[in-house]
């Protein structure tokens, strides 16, 4: 089938695909988000004591307030806007980003865009089998299909794929926001087939930009971010903060892709 396949160059956690309230959280025990958010807050606070240590609080105020009191901020977050993991308070609050947010490296994947697209398209040619092929994710819908390739899953590369896609690669290490070594960081292929509706989530922080380049891009495809639709178009891409309630679906016929 064909989808509208986007690479998340800033971005998030493991992506939804199980169920809450209509498959809203997943099932898998490495998901920061839906299983390890409180060990992780944790984990970071204790990072951040051991960094004030060697060097300095200075500058660090912020971050440590909203590490001690996260249980309180995200308690009293607008319904629109709730991140699972980790809140940082007092940044720019929007469900979409201009493209001059992240100027340099909208430009450097747009430009790239036809490379992308080759590498995907060499991949996707595994789909016409009945199993799933290696290196993808089948994710759980309320209806249709999502598909997901990992070149950085959760701050880890993923060097299998990685090799499948170089050139896409070693475009992600010239982008000079893209998250590294950070659980918050992602770099993925995805997929929908007509018919795919995911279900709304929020990511888990709102320290980042999530941006998708569209690269297949069919009609009746749409994203959803804190109540506003926007479309994707193919070679363009889009930016937007998934700590805001979002959705995704892919209302095509099988038969247009």
């Amino acid at each position: 089938p064909r989808a509208y396949p986007t690479v998340n160059a800033l971005m998030q956690g493991a992506e939804a695909d199980g169920v809450q309230n209509g498959f809203a959280y997943c099932q898998s025990p490495e998901c920061l988000r839906c299983a390890h958010h409180d060990g992780l807050n944790q984990k970071l606070y204790h990072n951040l004591q051991e960094y004030a240590k060697r060097y300095s609080w200075s500058g660090m105020g912020r971050i440590h307030k909203g590490i001690r009191e996260q249980g309180r901020y995200l308690s009293s977050r607008p319904s629109i806007q709730k991140p699972e993991v980790f809140f940082l308070p007092d940044l720019p609050t929007a469900p979409y980003f201009s493209r001059d947010a992240q100027k340099h490296d909208v430009e450097l994947l747009e430009r790239n865009f036809q490379t992308i697209l080759c590498e995907f398209e060499s991949l996707y040619k595994a789909f016409s089998n009945c199993s799933l092929p290696q290196g993808w994710k089948v994710n759980s819908t309320p209806s249709g299909e999502w598909f997901t390739f990992y070149l950085v899953n959760q701050g880890t590369c993923v060097p299998r794929n990685c090799r499948r896609c170089p050139r896409t690669y070693r475009l992600l290490g010239s982008l000079r926001t893209c998250i590294g070594n950070n659980v918050f960081g992602n770099a993925c292929i995805s997929v929908l087939s007509p018919g795919t509706v995911i279900a709304e989530h929020y990511g888990p922080t709102n320290i980042r930009i999530r941006c998708h380049l569209g690269l297949k891009t069919p009609s009746n495809c749409e994203l959803v971010v804190g109540g506003e639709p926007q479309c994707w178009a193919e070679g363009r891409c889009l930016l937007f903060d998934d700590s805001f309630l979002h959705t995704a679906f892919h209302e095509g016929k099988p038969s247009l892709g």
